[in-house]
């Protein structure tokens, strides 16, 4: 585990600077290992769960998705306020901030940064949710994707970059995940269905939320500071990975989705405003129940 640790410490390094020792003894963050191998765990879930729950029936969870995505709507709202209180108190630099020159508000900024990398372990709740009630079309390739590479992302920036220029992106998402989780608690409430109509909105808000973060990271490469060039190329790369699949989840989604019902329409089939056609649930309706993007 030592030369590991050492390995990785220089390699690591290399671009990235030395490690950041105001995190070491913190739960799960000394070594890699243990959240690669929740994260390797979470992939044979998601290989296993299906195949063990296809000749079973589904589990409705309804109590346990309310409180759930009441949870997580909490914690995402706490994490968005303590950031953008202590951020805006402390003074930070927007275009860039290093990660060693506030050492109050970089404490406060680490604290609750260890929370948004632990909620990506607890967010692997939602893949085993549509498990559990076999919902396996939502468990798609960006689905997986964007689970699995966040909690080992973010092990990396706790243990290099816990605080200065990383609080941007962590701040926006928590904000987008307290309007998602919100969502998804009431829609697990049936009386709620019929009054959410903003799905798809939340899909919008999340581009919005990508192309920020990357924009906010570029003003770091453009009007430097001590934040390390190495991790600002990563993570724009990493924000075009999601704008391109997040893009392509929309349009499939919804653009296609709405070409179909203006066709359908055309073609004599009217759909009344209250989401039904002819007492059957509209395509649009349908959309909103099928795919879930986190």
């Amino acid at each position: 585990m030592e030369t590991f640790n050492h390995k990785l410490n220089t390699y690591i390094g290399s671009w990235m600077g030395p490690r950041d020792q105001r995190v070491k003894g913190w739960l799960l963050l000394d070594n890699y290992p243990p959240t690669f191998a929740l994260t390797v765990m979470y992939l044979l879930i998601v290989w296993m769960g299906p195949k063990y729950m296809k000749h079973r029936q589904p589990y409705s969870c309804r109590g346990l998705l309310v409180l759930y995505n009441l949870g997580l709507t909490l914690l995402s709202f706490y994490m968005f306020y303590e950031l953008v209180t202590a951020v805006w108190h402390g003074g930070y630099n927007f275009y860039c901030q290093d990660t060693h020159s506030a050492q109050e508000v970089d404490n406060k900024i680490i604290n609750v940064l260890w929370w948004y990398y632990f909620s990506k372990l607890i967010e692997f709740m939602d893949t085993f949710f549509f498990i559990l009630r076999k919902n396996n079309h939502q468990i798609t390739f960006l689905h997986i994707y964007h689970h699995a590479t966040m909690l080992n992302i973010w092990w990396f920036v706790m243990n290099w970059i816990p605080c200065g220029h990383s609080y941007f992106g962590a701040s926006l998402n928590s904000f987008v995940h307290v309007v998602m989780y919100s969502y998804y608690g009431l829609s697990a409430i049936p009386a709620m269905r019929p009054y959410l109509w903003w799905k798809k909105y939340i899909t919008q808000l999340q581009l919005i939320q990508f192309f920020l973060t990357m924009s906010q990271t570029m003003c770091a490469v453009i009007w430097p500071c001590d934040f390390p060039m190495g991790w600002l190329y990563f993570q724009i790369s990493y924000m075009v990975t999601l704008i391109i699949l997040f893009s392509n989840f929309y349009i499939q989604t919804y653009k296609k989705h709405s070409g179909s019902l203006k066709k359908e329409h055309q073609n004599g089939s009217p759909v009344s405003t209250n989401g039904h056609a002819n007492g059957t649930p509209s395509m649009e309706h349908n959309v909103h129940k099928k795919l879930r993007v986190d």
